[in-house]
Parts: structure tokens; sequence; C-alpha cells
């Protein structure tokens, strides 16, 4: 998956923006972890669920990749339902391929 797979067409231009930065953050693992949950989600955010998304965007990607998989605590100002939300998008409790 090289991108994004969600047409942008239907979203507002705050949504668009966000959803074109989930997708190009700098470090290719976080823009698929951003830019997968932002495609699937982007469209069912509250506006503040997407204010707070749009903070995690400004993370650094060393830091927010830290927390998501666990090797870094995540500071209790950051532990957002959002983020929890994201967290959980890809979190597998078995095995992806059969």
């Amino acid at each position: 998956m090289s991108g994004t797979t969600r047409t942008s067409a239907d979203l507002d231009p705050r949504r668009r923006r966000t959803l074109f930065r989930a997708w190009h953050r700098g470090m290719r693992e976080m823009d698929l972890l951003m830019g997968r949950f932002a495609d699937a989600e982007i469209g069912d955010l509250s506006e503040d669920d997407l204010t707070a998304f749009e903070a995690l965007i400004e993370l650094p990607d060393r830091d927010l990749l830290g927390w998501l998989t666990g090797e870094a605590a995540t500071p209790s100002d950051y532990d957002t339902p959002v983020f929890r939300r994201l967290k959980a998008f890809h979190r597998h409790d078995s095995p992806i391929h059969s």
C-alpha cells in the first residue's frame, strides 16, 4: 500500500487537509499508521475528535510510534479517546495472515 485509498471529494477542507497530513508525516511507518486510520475514520470523527487527531499529527514520529507500539508510556495528556481509538485500530490479537 503506497498511500490513501479513500477519496477526499466528500470531505470538508479541514478533513481533506488532515487526511493529507496523516499520509505525509515523514516516517513511512507513521504514514501507514496515521493514514490508514484517517482513511477509515476521518469522516466519522466529531469536531473535538478531529482536533485531538490533529494534535497527534503534530507530534514527533518517534514519540508517537513508541506510544502506539507500547515501547514507551503514553503521557496522560495524549492518552485521549482518539489516541486509544487509533491504537485499537492497529491492534491485532491474532495473526493477520492465515
